[in-house]
């Protein structure tokens, strides 16, 4: 259900996105916030929605960027990063009350005046010229030589920018705890954690775990921070069925190296994807999320979770030390500590402990209908504080009284 403050808002809307390439977490944010304003109108820096993605924008017209319009932009878009932040400076909103940004790597940039409210929904700060700036080098083969100092030149102005432009909102959401902790330590910035929406009411009933069948699950797009590599190999010396569904530039080398017992499933339908979720002995996952959208859909549907426990997982799974558990925690992106987590999984103890019910349960706290009411819940009290801060114009005749 709608927030009833938020429906009583009939100015004008602007949300402004970074790149659309998928429908994906970040474009289901978009799709939320157009169900409290469906008034808004959307930019975003790079439109590569294919046909079958487009349905969460109606009938909408989206602006886009100079770079949208560039030849080959859609393609190689990824390779103009150094081009985002003028590309999102360009955008005109000033006709907008209410400017909401969706930001994981530009978006909170764009210009605003005085007299509107800036809001960004922060799924995280610029990755790959942040925390993550190694390994993207290293993924690119820019790592060394005089374009690996090419590069880390433009990161470092790109931080310097995105230090900048995170000044710019007048208030901050983070999609994660995890993530707020970054804005702060990052920007100086506090915010508001509003979970993403996961739409947990599209599963069906979940399968008994004596229903399940023989093997794990991982899924996510197959980069290197995502740790799918070390499951793969924690899974090779393990007599364990594993199936990896996910694409991305990992995928061919991934596939050279893949053993008998894994399967990589690639790019396959959602409604394939929930099926293996649903059927799944556990979802496995060694890397570090900001939320992890993936490991809540896998409980949605009554699966345990074994994961790394740091960033977002943290905060979605309740251990087996927790009333209630969803999932066990592994504390070391090791081989050796995935195999050990999967072998306390298999005792009978942890699995009479990590109920289906538990995990569904859990999920549900993360629904698409509790993200539009906190959402709407947040923005109504920064636009109420923002009008209540701001000065009144004062009149020429108290100017030139005030200069007296």
């Amino acid at each position: 259900m709608l927030n009833p403050a938020s429906r009583r808002f009939n100015g004008s809307v602007a949300i402004v996105s970074d790149s659309m390439s998928a429908y994906g977490g970040a474009e289901r944010v978009i799709e939320q916030i157009l169900e409290v304003f469906p008034q808004a109108d959307v930019f975003t820096v790079m439109d590569a929605l294919p046909p079958g993605d487009r349905a969460f924008l109606g009938n909408r017209t989206v602006s886009t960027s100079f770079l949208n319009r560039m030849p080959g932009g859609r393609r190689f878009y990824r390779h103009l990063f150094s081009l985002w932040p003028l590309a999102v400076e360009q955008f005109d909103v000033t006709k907008y009350d209410l400017v909401i940004s969706s930001h994981h790597s530009v978006a909170y940039g764009v210009l605003t005046h005085p007299d509107q409210v800036h809001v960004a929904y922060v799924h995280s700060p610029m990755r790959y010229a942040w925390d993550l700036q190694h390994e993207y080098l290293r993924e690119a083969g820019l790592d060394r030589g005089i374009k690996g100092w090419v590069a880390r030149r433009m990161l470092h102005s790109a931080r310097i920018w995105d230090f900048c432009a995170a000044q710019r909102p007048d208030a901050m959401a983070a999609n994660s705890a995890f993530v707020a902790a970054r804005l702060r330590r990052l920007h100086g910035r506090e915010s508001t954690c509003i979970y993403p929406p996961v739409a947990v009411e599209s599963f069906p009933p979940p399968i008994p775990t004596e229903d399940r069948e023989p093997f794990y699950l991982s899924v996510g797009r197959l980069v290197p921070y995502k740790r799918t590599e070390l499951v793969m190999r924690a899974f090779a010396r393990m007599d364990r069925k594993l199936k990896i569904v996910g694409t991305g530039p990992d995928l061919a080398r991934l596939r050279s190296v893949c053993p008998p017992n894994v399967e990589l499933l690639g790019s396959i339908p959602t409604p394939d994807v929930h099926r293996l979720m649903a059927t799944a002995q556990a979802y496995v996952f060694a890397g570090v999320e900001d939320f992890g959208i993936t490991a809540v859909e896998a409980q949605a549907a009554g699966t345990p979770i074994l994961a790394y426990g740091r960033g977002g997982l943290a905060e979605t799974v309740r251990d087996i030390s927790q009333p209630e558990p969803t999932g066990l925690f592994f504390h070391e992106q090791t081989e050796d500590a995935i195999i050990d987590a999967v072998q306390r999984f298999e005792r009978p103890e942890t699995r009479a402990l990590l109920q289906p019910a538990h995990c569904v349960a859990n999920a549900a706290s993360f629904s698409s209908a509790r993200f539009r009411e906190q959402l709407g819940d947040w923005i109504d009290t920064t636009m109420a504080d923002a009008h209540k801060t701001r000065p009144t114009p004062m009149s020429s005749r108290a100017i030139v009284q005030s200069l007296a």
